[in-house]
């Protein structure tokens, strides 16, 4: 049937590491990316000292989703048709009215290429991952001490931006212990990183001894990849996958050819020379789809290798994994977390030392929704006055629809399921909410459908 998707059907199955396999901190992870991109402004170009001041009402602003406009120092939330939803200048929110004069009701300008997932560009960044996400509010307060000193017309720090995140996070840093980033986290792994629950690690267990084909790819380079690995999972961590491939590059994995971007054997994390092709199951680095898919045929013996991707960014792994190699997406969306806190009715009444019992297993809720930003999922039109309000869907919600074959919050939501447990996948003839499991955000569900847990 058409309509569902099963994990037993799949001859491979590849996982993206940072968020997706390896879940962090959320919080805590925030502020190191935050300040490790304050302190490479102020200390190296001079950036006013007052960014490295963070409070944690301030990471409200963060929100997966945004585009920034790098000239006008806008931060735009864009319906599925590109009007703009809601905007800010800097980190100050922008009235409907400023919203409908400076956009109108119109597509964005810029809205054709970011539909098409081209999320570099010298216009705008489109922020949909938390690797990325803390440098948003570090823009926006930029705009905001900018303004202080100068109303400016058009803005042009973010090519410094660019110059700490490649200080930050170049393949040297780990291990010139450069940065703020790398040598935090390699000193206190536990205060960053969640370890992989026994479920998620028996379920890939289950899926190899299934006579599952089981990928790692990772845009992570090779000494992070392990220093991760061996914490969330443990030193036997490569027992658990076929092929690992690191410094991947995603998305020009899945969209470069073969000559573009070639294969490397590593030795002591150094990359070596291109190799033609790919011959054999192992660890390598960077390469591109079209060499794995025919390495693939041969392992599995089979001319089309029914192929499925996990990943929580849909720039980099959902959409090309999807539009260049045809393969079945699962989405990894933390956000349909925050839906999740409900209580049941029977509870609410209880004493509190009783309710602890309950509380204990609500999952510890690491992006509630942004103030500022509203639903991830949906928002009310811009109008004028008391004009009557109407929901429409956010394009990040569109793109789940169109790319994804399911939605989840994370592996651990599906690793007790049956290898055959047939999923409804999201398709054009089915509802919006169809692909999102175990249930779709309320944010989406009409006011009859979102009734509370009884």
């Amino acid at each position: 049937m058409p309509g569902h998707f099963c994990l037993a059907d799949c001859d491979v199955l590849g996982f993206d590491l940072d968020h997706t396999l390896c879940r962090y901190r959320l919080p805590r992870s925030a502020r190191l990316i935050y300040d490790s991109f304050a302190q490479y402004l102020v200390t190296e170009k001079g950036y006013d000292k007052d960014l490295l001041n963070l409070t944690s009402e301030s990471l409200d602003f963060c929100c997966k989703g945004l585009v920034f406009d790098l000239e006008d120092g806008n931060f735009l939330k864009l319906a599925e048709d590109g009007t703009v939803l809601r905007a800010s200048h800097g980190t100050k929110s922008m009235t409907s009215e400023e919203i409908l004069e400076t956009y109108g009701r119109r597509e964005w300008k810029h809205f054709g290429a970011v539909s098409g997932m081209l999320s570099r560009s010298a216009k705008y960044y489109l922020y949909d991952n938390y690797f990325d996400l803390p440098g948003a509010l570090l823009c926006a307060r930029i705009v905001d001490t900018l303004d202080r000193h100068d109303k400016q017309k058009k803005y042009d720090f973010w090519k410094d931006m660019v110059a700490a995140i490649q200080h930050n996070y170049k393949i040297s840093a780990f291990k010139e212990n450069c940065g703020t980033y790398f040598p935090e986290v390699k000193n206190d792994p536990d205060k960053y990183l969640q370890r992989c629950p026994e479920s998620v690690k028996k379920w890939l267990k289950q899926l190899k001894n299934a006579g599952k084909i089981l990928l790692l790819i990772t845009s992570s380079h090779s000494d992070y990849c392990r220093l991760l690995c061996e914490h969330i999972i443990g030193h036997d961590f490569e027992d658990f996958f076929d092929i690992v491939i690191t410094n991947a590059l995603k998305p020009g994995f899945f969209s470069h050819t073969p000559n573009q971007r070639p294969f490397r054997t590593l030795e002591n994390d150094e990359e070596q020379e291109a190799l033609l092709s790919l011959d054999k199951p192992g660890w390598y680095s960077q390469g591109n789809a079209i060499h794995l898919y025919e390495l693939l045929k041969k392992m599995t013996g089979k001319l089309d290798p029914k192929v499925v991707y996990f990943g929580d960014s849909m720039h980099s792994d959902i959409f090309p994994a999807r539009h260049y190699s045809n393969w079945e997406t699962v989405f990894i969306l933390e956000e349909l977390l925050g839906d999740k806190v409900m209580v049941p009715a029977e509870t609410e009444s209880e004493p509190l030392e009783k309710k602890g019992k309950y509380e204990r297993h609500l999952p510890k809720v690491p992006c509630s929704v942004s103030e500022q930003w509203g639903s991830f999922f949906v928002d009310s039109l811009p109008g004028l006055g008391n004009a009557e309000e109407t929901l429409v869907s956010t394009w990040s919600c569109k793109c789940i629809s169109t790319y994804s074959t399911i939605a989840i919050p994370s592996l651990e939501a599906i690793a007790d399921l049956p290898l055959d447990y047939r999923f409804t996948r999201f398709s054009s003839n089915n509802s919006a909410t169809a692909g999102y499991y175990p249930s779709p955000p309320r944010a989406l569900l009409s006011p009859e459908e979102s009734v509370p847990m009884k």
